[in-house]
């Protein structure tokens, strides 16, 4: 036809391909970039498709609890309780992981390295969380072996969990067999299994091999106390990848230094906002302004934005 282009504008793009597009920015972008761009990516960017998969792990590691909070539940609502994946950092306490479990109907993937939560509120919220796949409960110091035995019963198709601990945090403690021992037996499709740095004995890991059959990867690295056998493994497990007890670099260095230099440079979070006022597109933020300064704020049953005095979503 006269007149017509093959080529099609982004913004007659439909909401779920913009998602799609969309998901492979970073958390800055999706809440800072995209919404100034027009009024459909603005919509998009506040939509479902765009929060599947809500990964705020980097940010939460460097944010206060409560804006941490705010975050989450807007996240949450965005995705229309059709969130397949949520990574965060650091959960603060009991009360957000319930109001995650509350809304957890699609969840597959749940990562909450470092949380504050109880065995208590994991026994009271685990029935919710039955379609779970993949869970990491990595240094939450609070929990034990009463909730991997709540997660194992009611998330019946776990193939992966990950369950890292800090040496300094086991310390004070004489054996977690029984962590072992609730793996084994309420979790026998897993697959991956990631122990490291627990104060596992022989026996428990035994244990866990004799109940998780298809087990293919198992991480033992710093669990002293475990002896296996090179020739029991290729003649009963043949197919199972085991990494340590003995490691040859220091945790120290392989975990708190790296965790350290990716965050060193405080331009990492320097947030580029457009300000609608200013028609020579100056940047209106200060280096050192960034999501901790963000704020959720409820309007009418809205969900708004306020960072340094503006709001997000911007006026059309």
């Amino acid at each position: 036809m006269e007149g017509s282009s093959e080529f099609r504008g982004w913004d007659e793009l439909i909401p779920d391909a913009l998602g799609l597009i969309f998901r492979n920015l970073s958390l800055q972008e999706i809440l800072t970039v995209v919404p100034r761009v027009c009024k459909a990516w603005r919509r998009a960017a506040s939509g479902p498709y765009c929060w599947q998969d809500i990964d705020i792990e980097e940010w939460s590691q460097r944010c206060k609890p409560e804006h941490l909070d705010r975050m989450l539940q807007m996240l949450i609502a965005w995705s229309c309780d059709s969130f397949r994946r949520l990574s965060v950092s650091g959960l603060p306490s009991d009360s957000l992981f319930s109001f995650i479990a509350d809304h957890a109907g699609s969840l597959q993937t749940l990562e909450l390295p470092r949380s504050e939560i109880s065995d208590s509120i994991v026994e009271h919220v685990a029935p919710r969380l039955s379609n779970i796949t993949f869970l990491d409960v990595s240094y939450c110091k609070k929990i034990g072996a009463r909730a991997l035995e709540a997660f194992g019963k009611h998330c019946k198709a776990l193939v992966g969990l990950r369950r890292r601990m800090h040496p300094l945090e086991v310390a004070d403690k004489a054996c977690q067999d029984d962590e072992a021992h609730a793996i084994a037996c309420t979790m026998p499709k897993l697959r991956h299994l990631e122990m490291a740095y627990h104060l596992l004995t022989t026996h428990g890991v035994l244990e866990i091999l004799s109940q998780c059959r298809d087990l293919e990867y198992l991480d033992v690295r710093g669990c002293w106390d475990v002896k296996l056998d090179d020739k029991f493994l290729k003649e009963r497990h043949s197919s199972l990848k085991v990494l340590g007890p003995h490691i040859v670099d220091c945790y120290e260095r392989t975990f708190w230094d790296d965790e350290c230099s990716d965050y060193s440079d405080s331009s990492v979070y320097s947030w580029d906002f457009i300000y609608e006022g200013e028609s020579d597109h100056d940047n209106v933020w200060d280096d050192e302004q960034d999501l901790e300064g963000l704020v959720v704020r409820f309007y009418g049953g809205g969900l708004n934005l306020t960072f340094a005095g503006f709001d997000w979503p911007p006026s059309p």
